[in-house]
């Protein structure tokens, strides 16, 4: 067998390793996703923000603001269900790579830096619950920025942990038109604190 056909083989493999690895994460975040609004609230969120902000007057703005309370609380209850509920599951399976591709099972075998998706869910959980409730006691507007960032980071996470860092990237930006930096920037001060703690494996 000549080596070109030696690397097509192992690619071929790879290929198919990682659509598993990826597949069975997919899986058990949807498992416990399963029951839960917690994507069209997130829909519901972003793109009635977007709206706001586009309403001619400042009352008219703070007016369609104030009609999305109740998806707000929905969705900082059951982020915290979801982050309540991925403690269930093992260190292993809830293990994230830090480098920016998917190299699957790699953390299982090399000494890859990996930080823990259940310690992240829970600093997205308390972020969303404290912007809902004003912690920062911010007009309106500043507040519906907020939570922008909280749920676009969110998303992030979640695609990171099912994918990789570089696709959790690369659809934040299609998706929103935002950076992962930006994003991590217009969030909660608290949530950006907790959240770079555990970027460096202090969480």
């Amino acid at each position: 067998m000549d080596f070109a056909s030696t690397l097509l083989i192992a690619a071929v493999a790879w290929l198919g390793l990682r659509a598993h690895y990826q597949r069975t994460r997919i899986a058990l975040l949807g498992r416990h996703l399963a029951g839960l609004q917690l994507e069209r609230h997130m829909e519901t969120l972003t793109q009635g923000y977007t709206r706001a902000i586009h309403e001619a007057s400042e009352a008219r703005q703070i007016q369609v603001l104030e009609t999305f309370a109740a998806a707000e609380r929905s969705v900082a209850a059951q982020v915290r269900t979801l982050a309540e509920a991925m403690q269930q599951e093992g260190a292993q399976a809830t293990c994230m790579s830090m480098l920016p591709v998917c190299l699957p099972y790699a953390e299982r075998i090399l000494p890859l830096p990996t930080r823990d998706f259940r310690a992240l869910l829970r600093i997205h959980a308390a972020g969303l619950r404290h912007v809902v409730d004003n912690g920062g006691r911010w007009s309106p507007k500043d507040r519906a920025y907020h939570l922008s960032a909280e749920l676009y980071l969110l998303q992030h996470s979640c695609h990171w942990y099912c994918k990789s860092r570089a696709v959790a990237d690369a659809r934040l930006t299609l998706r929103h038109q935002v950076t992962h930096r930006q994003a991590l920037d217009a969030a909660s001060d608290a949530t950006r604190s907790a959240y770079l703690q555990w970027m460096r494996g202090a969480a």
